[in-house]
Formats: structure tokens, sequence, C-alpha cells
């Protein structure tokens, strides 16, 4: 698929410099530009590889001075970054091709609703009084459970498991071998040293714009609901346990986890491999450092945490300089 200057331009609403009419073919990462090929620079770390990049269009922003004359059509425009976002998702919607399977190997029942121009892939199963909005994209091999409700414009791609009783918004992303609305970890301690199951009769519920990473696992919760909130993105192999809430927009990267019924606010962002432990709420805007574990309730607001037990991150360096200077007076 081919894409002019001028086309992007327009589409970006920035500026052209060079020749409108130059087209390209693919993307490619500014350290490795090449001619058929469009590049970003938002980064000043990467400022050097902008001069002498041999692609044939580079978007920048529209207040970067230029140090020397570029030798390929640059658009300018207010934010570099966000306009390449935009447009990598621009071309995706024009590849997307929307076609409905029929015959056995999509298991449907007459009592499931299905929207407009939904794409259903081959060997798909949707249970029972399920809905799925218009211009969802089932995959292959997805498992939907019975009384799923899926919103408009969803992606769910290969392997998905989704559980009986899940609420999945519009503009949802649901990567590889996701598991949604799986039992929480839910035990009751018995006499006899044995544990006895505890069933969980709640559900869970996603709201809109969220994006689920490959293997990532959300419970639904032993009453009422676990709620992902509009805008979360969640990484690979992330675990959200029965009864949470996270809030708005909040960011998990890879290997985080949240254990049972925590509270999670808006904004916050979850380094990879860090912890909260469950029973407590975190405030918002809160970032959690990557391996960092938080065990109590985080109350300020806007606070970025580091180390297990998760300390303030200021405190954590004035500490662990002592721990450097104990050493060295040690080894001394």
């Amino acid at each position: 698929m081919e894409f002019t200057a001028k086309e992007i331009a327009e589409y970006l609403k920035g500026d052209i410099s060079g020749d409108p009419n130059v087209k390209v073919s693919g993307f490619a990462r500014i350290e490795a530009g090449k001619k058929g090929t469009l590049c970003f620079f938002a980064n000043p770390k990467y400022e050097h590889f902008l001069y002498g990049n041999k692609a044939d269009i580079m978007i920048i922003n529209r207040d970067y001075e230029l140090k020397q004359p570029l030798d390929m059509t640059v658009i300018r425009v207010d934010n570099a970054y966000s306009a390449i976002a935009s447009l990598l998702e621009y071309v995706s919607a024009k590849k997307k091709k929307y076609r409905r399977h029929r015959g056995w190997f999509v298991r449907r029942f007459f009592s499931t609703k299905i929207g407009k121009r939904v794409s259903l892939g081959d060997f798909s199963y949707i249970g029972r009084r399920s809905s799925i909005g218009d211009f969802s994209i089932i995959y292959p091999q997805v498992y939907i459970g019975e009384d799923v409700t899926i919103g408009k414009h969803c992606i769910i791609y290969s392997g998905v498991r989704i559980y009986p009783g899940t609420v999945i918004g519009d503009n949802c992303i649901i990567h590889a071998n996701v598991v949604l609305g799986s039992d929480g970890f839910g035990y009751s301690h018995e006499e006899n040293g044995t544990y006895k199951k505890i069933e969980h009769t709640g559900n869970l519920v996603i709201e809109d714009d969220v994006e689920i990473g490959a293997n990532t696992t959300v419970d639904r919760s032993t009453l009422g609901s676990t709620i992902i909130h509009k805008g979360v993105k969640i990484d690979n192999l992330c675990q959200v346990a029965h009864n949470v809430e996270v809030g708005a927009n909040t960011v998990m990267c890879a290997m985080s986890a949240i254990a049972g019924s925590s509270t999670v606010g808006e904004r916050c962002v979850l380094g990879g491999q860090s912890g909260i432990s469950g029973h407590i709420s975190i405030a918002n805007g809160t970032k959690v450092g990557g391996q960092a574990g938080v065990i109590t309730a985080v109350k300020k607001e806007d606070q970025a945490l580091l180390g297990t037990p998760a300390i303030d991150f200021h405190q954590y360096y004035r500490a662990y300089a002592l721990f450097r200077k104990s050493a060295e007076k040690q080894k001394k």
C-alpha cells in the first residue's frame, strides 16, 4: 500500500517541505531509514540519525530547527510522536478486511447477536446470549462464553478466552492468549488444613479504549465486578486479580501484577515486574518503578516509588547512597 507525502500531510494537518508527490510503501525506525520508507524524529537523543537519513519522508516537530538541509520530503506537525501513532492507526484501518465465515467452523447460537460487518475467524465459538458490536474483528480460535458483551470496533486476537458474563466496551484490543474473566485465587483455609474453593459469582467489566497485551490474565470478581476503566493499557504477561479496580488511563508494564481487592487510581504507571499487594488503594498518578513492591496504601497523589517495600524515590536514592558508602567502608 503506497501513500504520497501530500496524502499523509493532509491527514496529519502538517506542512510539507519538498516533493509532495513522493511515495512511500512502509515505515522504518529513524536509525534504519531507506528509500521507499517514512521515518519520524521526536526524541533528541536520535538526532544523529536524522542527518544523512535515506528515508523519502521524515515527520518532525514544527518547532524543531534544522541544523542542515535534509535530502528528503519533510512534514512538520505539532507533535511528531502523536502524529506517527495516528498515521499507523490510519494505515492499519486501511488494511483491515471484514469477512464473516459461514459453516461448521464458527460455532454460534441463535440467541447470539452479531453486529454489522463483524469478522468471525475460523474455529471460533460464541456462547448463548452473547453479542458482538459493529465492525469488530474476532480472529480464529477465540472462545467467547455465554452472556458476554463485546462492543464496537474491537479486535480479539487468536487464542483469547473470554469467560461467561464478561463485558468489553468499544474500541478495545485484546491480544493473543489473553484470559478474561477466569476465577480468582480465592480459597477458605479449613480446620483440617485443606483449602475450600470460594465460588466467584461476579464478572469482569472492561470499559472503552482498553488494550490488553498477550498472555495476560484478568480475573472476575468474587462478588460484584472486577473493573478496568476507560483507556487503560496493559502490557504482556500481566496479572490482575479478582475484585481489583484499575483507574482510567493507567498503564501496566510487562509482568506487573495487582493482587486481589486492590484499587489503583487514574493515570498510574506500574513498571515492569512491579507488584501491588492485596486490599490496598493506590492514589491517582502514582508511578511504581520496575520490580518495586507496594505493600501499603499510597495516599499522596503523583508520587514516584521505588524498591521493596516501595518508598518515595527521593528517600530510596538517599538510602541507596548510604548503602553503597557502607559497602565501600566495609571493604576498606
